[in-house]
């Protein structure tokens, strides 16, 4: 394994259980409204979101999902619950793969919905096993970005659709500044990213790996309060106990957050969407 994918394995091992135990199984933003302004619970936002990228990626069912990057499987369960269809789990981090077994068992679900210890990069199935590739804020990890969305794009079956949402930076021109450029590069050291893109180069990877009917979006304002509700968070006496017990890198996490705060607010931090599809055989 090399050197940042030990160290993305090492900090989720690490956060994995103060998350569940703060926020739930769900490991991403929260949908409050195209706008952001929809007052509502948390975490139903973490489920709205799931709900919201759907509809928006016009998936409305499947029989086959690869849930890449998949956590302690919030998406991964919720999604082969809803389509009663099987979903395989991966991710870097023991830790995760572990607790999403036992959360699979514990909904009846471990016949659905597999789990491994997995790079990403080189998924350990056999090309074209899915019509769904699902990958929910995964992608600001992965070391290759276009060899990221060529792997997925040859795990989909004939007519299978792609939907990644992921963290990325501004559109370009103009060039990123200096200081935008130091302050991508404290959020890669807090929260091992080898680097971010803009949605655009995003979408120029798909079109030059055969996509078809690519589309993006830009869903900052609709996520960006998540952050404020996940520092609020911070200062409950069992979160500020359980970070002193998951050790640095997950402080230094948490110390991050008001960098992703303002980096919403300036502009910098940019939260995209991909829509992707493999065309179907001919005849």
């Amino acid at each position: 394994m090399n050197d940042i994918n030990t160290d993305i394995q090492k900090f989720y091992d690490a956060s994995s259980r103060l998350w569940e135990e703060t926020w739930g199984e769900h490991m991403h933003h929260g949908y409050y409204g195209p706008d952001g302004t929809e007052k509502k619970d948390d975490y139903q936002a973490q489920v709205d979101l799931i709900e919201e990228f759907l509809k928006w990626g016009g998936v409305s069912n499947a029989e086959h999902i690869l849930d890449s990057g998949c956590g302690i499987g919030g998406s991964s369960l919720y999604l082969a619950k809803k389509f009663n269809c099987r979903v395989a789990g991966i991710t870097l981090s023991p830790f995760q793969v572990n607790r999403a077994r036992e959360r699979a068992a514990n909904a009846n679900l471990e016949t659905q919905a597999t789990f491994e210890v997995a790079d990403a990069m080189k998924p350990p199935f056999d090309p074209g096993t899915f019509d769904l590739v699902w990958s929910l804020e995964s992608g600001e990890h992965m070391p290759d970005k276009r060899q990221f969305l060529q792997t997925c794009f040859d795990m989909l079956s004939p007519g299978g659709t792609f939907l990644m949402a992921t963290w990325c930076h501004r559109n370009q021109p103009p060039a990123l500044t200096k200081s935008e450029d130091e302050q991508l590069k404290k959020l890669y050291d807090a929260y091992h990213l080898p680097y971010i893109i803009s949605i655009e180069d995003y979408a120029q990877h798909a079109v030059d790996i055969g996509f078809t009917d690519i589309k993006t979006t830009d869903w900052s304002d609709a996520v960006a309060p998540f952050w404020q509700a996940v520092v609020r968070s911070v200062f409950q006496i069992k979160s500020i106990s359980g970070l002193v017990q998951s050790g640095w890198s997950t402080i230094r996490g948490a110390m991050a957050m008001s960098l992703m705060i303002r980096g919403y607010r300036n502009g910098l931090i940019r939260f995209g969407l991909l829509q992707g599809k493999k065309l179907k055989d001919k005849g």
